[in-house]
């Protein structure tokens, strides 16, 4: 979940996956001309670049600029829907990668420009995609990016906190581990990464948190399993991140799988046009 994998390669056609992608599936290294949105309908997409780690679970748009070399990674059985938005249109959003909650009116208008079957350039289609650009012009964009390290030093520490998110090593001891200094590792956090050590881990933990609670784990296996000493100091730091409490994520995320289960947002039908988009 930490690197960009393989050596990246522009994709200048859209042909590629509208079929769900397998837990644990990866897209390699690549970038378009164009800028893309991303959205899960179901699961979740992890999008990796050289700048960092976004996680972007059901109810978010992953916005990736022009040029930006990433690859993915699915968590669960994910239903990526790809947008590609003009260069023009491009401007004006964000010059990195982002996430966006998707409102309402946002969803809805991004699947129905997937399936309608009007030409790329009609007047409605025209329409729905200034639609879009707009309302992620005005949505709020989520503190998930978890800056990646290019230090080597750094980069030890980094990798080993990846692989056990729940290990409660000290930064001082997984220096002794990857033979670097405490002080030394302290100053590249701040340095390369602009965070304190405890904020990069409590970061990269609520991001898996985030996928184990949209795949319907309870508030405090989550808990438990990444790392906290009790269910209280992850609520109150996953809503001091995330701005709602895991509890009520983890029921809006079940509510909008229930709603597709039941062909509440009658999605189904878009999967042949999303074949022309790539991911």
């Amino acid at each position: 979940m930490s690197e960009v994998v393989g050596k990246p390669v522009l994709w200048t056609d859209d042909s590629a996956v509208c079929e769900p992608l397998a837990h644990g599936e990866q897209v390699a290294a690549h970038f378009h001309d164009f800028g893309q949105l991303r959205y899960a309908a179901s699961g979740a997409l992890v999008t990796a670049t050289r700048a960092g780690t976004w996680v972007a679970p059901t109810s978010r748009i992953t916005w990736v600029p022009p040029f930006h070399v990433h690859s993915s990674r699915s968590y669960g059985q994910t239903d990526v829907r790809l947008l590609r938005v003009p260069a023009e249109l491009a401007e004006r959003l964000p010059a990195e990668p982002s996430v966006f909650v998707a409102s309402a009116l946002l969803r809805e208008t991004y699947l129905a420009l997937l399936s309608d079957r009007e030409p790329v350039d009609s007047p409605r289609t025209s329409l729905l995609l200034e639609v879009v650009v707009s309302e992620l012009a005005r949505a709020r964009r989520e503190p998930l990016r978890l800056p990646e390290p290019s230090d080597t030093r750094l980069k030890a520490v980094t990798d080993l906190l990846h692989a056990d998110p729940a290990n409660p090593a000290t930064l001082a001891e997984l220096g002794r581990r990857t033979g670097s200094s405490e002080r030394t590792l302290s100053r590249l956090f701040g340095s390369e990464l602009s965070m304190s050590f405890h904020q990069w881990r409590t970061l990269l933990r609520i991001q898996r948190a985030l996928l184990e609670l949209g795949e319907g784990a309870s508030v405090t296996d989550t808990a438990m399993r990444l790392g906290w000493a009790n269910p209280s100091s992850f609520i109150d730091a996953f809503t001091d991140l995330i701005g709602q409490t895991p509890g009520r994520y983890r029921a809006t995320a079940r509510a909008a799988h229930d709603r597709r289960r039941r062909g509440g947002l009658a999605e189904s039908a878009s999967g042949d046009d999303a074949a022309d988009q790539s991911t």
